[in-house]
């Protein structure tokens, strides 16, 4: 079965870098877009970034590009997120997805920026 497995996150301060990651498992991870979303307390679940099957097509929000760097290994069927100068409205937890037949979710990762 298709499973994703978020891991990485923790408590930084603010300026500073988390690398997340996801491993995948149960389909062929190299054929599908992977997505990063986040979702903080009392808000909606938002895009992050996407990256394309291949990696060569990634997309961000608005709100972090130029400070995250979404990847992919398809040979070890993983999704990264490298955070650099994180801020505190980057708590949250963040999410690996895939869309198959229907949106595939981890668990999440809590992301907490605070001194």
């Amino acid at each position: 079965q298709v499973r994703v497995v978020e891991s990485g996150g923790g408590l930084v301060q603010p300026g500073g870098s988390l690398r997340l990651s996801c491993a995948a498992s149960g389909f062929t991870f190299s054929s599908y877009v992977m997505s990063w979303y986040r979702q903080a307390p009392g808000k909606e679940r938002e895009m992050v970034a996407n990256i394309s099957p291949g990696g060569a097509a990634r997309n961000y929000a608005h709100s972090v590009r130029g400070r995250f760097t979404i990847s992919r290994d398809n040979a070890k069927n993983t999704l990264y997120l490298q955070m650099d100068s994180l801020k505190p409205e980057d708590t949250a937890v963040y999410f690996c997805n895939v869309v198959r037949d229907r949106g595939y979710w981890g668990q999440g990762t809590q992301v907490t920026v605070s001194s």
